[in-house]
């Protein structure tokens, strides 16, 4: 008995030290995803810098987004004021750009801020002269900060307004027994809305509690049914099986230890290959299962990862 105790209390270690060592810095935090808008009239190549410049700009400020949550964006609209061509050789191409950056939520269609900047590019061709103008974007001018902060800020503002509405959907989502969809929608509330973020994460715990203590009542009726159907070592190495899967946090733990400390006396108590058989076969999972501890921002993680890869925002119009 002391010997399932404290295998039961190294499982129980293992969980708390996954609590504290969450396996994505996505979650906690304000995500912004960079989009651009299929029709942007802007070469390729320019494009594709313009989108690493504005990746740039979320990451300097500790936002770059993962499609973790997909909900706010950064993007940009591209205005050319005058063109020219200039005498060679070689002849070249002058641009005069507006390039108007936009933080916002995709899907209410609302922007939260927003600004300017006017930029010159020369190049051989068009596409060229696009280049070199987004290469004098300075991502970290005042201008930009300005911008960014008042976009953190109007996403703060909306999960602090948003956060009954998402505390009782996630209610809504656990009494369906989406446990994992409901711990994804309250780990997306950033660390910064403090009063919402302590609400969500109370939250958190009561449904990650629902979640193991369903999946542990399962596991342990699929135990006894092995152990019923088959009491030999066959149907305890079954039984064991199922019973390691249970976390040692979830309510019927204890039943658990009863079921295995009933099946090991019930075989023969004299075979001492028998009894090393059992423990192993216990000892065994419950190390495999070490692995499989799943912190909350960790199933949220999971969840996210499953979700389609292709995220499409329907008239982005700003």
């Amino acid at each position: 008995m002391k010997k399932i105790n404290f295998i039961a209390s190294l499982l129980l270690a293992v969980t708390v030290t996954a609590y504290s060592q969450l396996s994505s810095d996505d979650f906690g935090r304000i995500v912004i995803n960079t989009y651009l808008y299929e029709k942007l009239n802007v070469p390729a190549e320019a494009r594709q810098l313009l989108e690493t410049k504005l990746n740039q700009i979320t990451s300097n400020y500790g936002m770059g987004g993962s499609n973790v949550n997909p909900r706010f964006i950064i993007t940009a609209n591209v205005n050319v004021n005058s063109k020219k061509t200039l005498a060679g050789p070689p002849q070249m191409v002058s641009q005069k750009v507006d390039i108007t950056l936009f933080i916002g939520d995709a899907i209410t269609n609302t922007v939260f801020s927003n600004t300017t900047l006017a930029l010159t590019g020369v190049g051989s061709n068009e596409n060229t002269a696009f280049i070199d103008a987004f290469n004098t974007m300075n991502t970290k001018n005042k201008a930009i900060e300005a911008f960014v902060t008042e976009g953190k800020n109007k996403i703060i503002t909306f999960f602090n307004s948003q956060c009954d509405f998402t505390i009782a959907d996630a209610n809504t989502l656990a009494k369906q027994q989406k446990y994992d969809e409901a711990i994804y929608k309250l780990s997306l509330v950033p660390e910064v809305c403090q009063d919402c973020y302590s609400k969500t994460l109370e939250k958190t715990a009561e449904i990650y509690q629902l979640k193991i203590d369903g999946e542990g009542e399962l596991k342990l009726q699929l135990a006894k049914a092995a152990w019923m159907s088959s009491k030999d070592e066959n149907g305890a190495k079954n039984a064991f099986e199922l019973l390691a899967l249970i976390n040692p946090k979830a309510k019927c733990q204890s039943k658990a230890i009863e079921l295995y400390k009933t099946i090991e006396t019930k075989l023969n108590a004299d075979d001492k290959r028998k009894r090393e058989l059992a423990l192993k076969i216990y000892n065994d999972n419950l190390n495999l299962q070490k692995s499989k501890i799943i912190a909350y921002r960790d199933i949220a993680v999971e969840y996210a990862r499953n979700q389609p890869k292709t995220i499409i925002y329907n008239r982005i119009i700003w």
